[in-house]
């Protein structure tokens, strides 16, 4: 069984694997009926070159610790991942961007903590220095053909690396 969800939301009974409607083994309430879908998560972030450079950060968790990514985290529930992106940008440079488009989609869970789905969005610069913030330990730009250790396949992938 899925060990996302063990109660029923609706009646608080214990859950039961079951084939549902969709052909697929779902966690099931067998008192009303009632089956647990899990959502996907969604990340976003941020894919910004100046001067054939793009800015990296540097990750002081693990996963990947001490491996570089684009800036990026989840997407809250009821937020515009362009927005989420812009925030986590600024949160982890001290930069204000502005989201000019949808660079790509990358979907794959690199573990189990991870995003089903990340959106990577173009921008540009607006304001702010780069400075290391949240949970990273350094920002910076790399030129393309010189990038440190990349941690996630959506940042190799965006990068054009993968």
């Amino acid at each position: 069984m899925l060990n996302t969800a063990k109660y029923c939301l609706q009646c608080g009974t214990a859950l039961e694997e079951q084939v549902y409607h969709d052909g697929h083994p779902h966690p099931v309430c067998p008192s009303c009926g009632w089956a647990y879908f899990p959502d996907p998560k969604v990340a976003a972030a941020i894919r910004m070159i100046r001067n054939d450079q793009v800015l990296l950060v540097r990750r002081i968790f693990e996963p990947h610790k001490g491996e570089w990514t684009l800036p990026a985290g989840f997407v809250n529930a009821n937020e515009d991942p362009a927005r989420a992106a812009e925030r986590e940008c600024l949160e982890e440079t001290g930069l204000y961007v502005r989201v000019t488009g949808l660079h790509t989609a990358v979907s794959g869970r690199d573990h189990p903590r991870g995003a089903d789905i990340v959106l990577v969005y173009n921008a540009e610069w607006i304001s702010g220095e780069v400075s290391a913030r949240d949970d990273v330990d350094a920002a910076a730009y790399f030129p393309l053909n010189m990038l440190p250790r990349i941690a996630f396949r959506a940042t190799r992938v965006a990068l054009g690396i993968e």
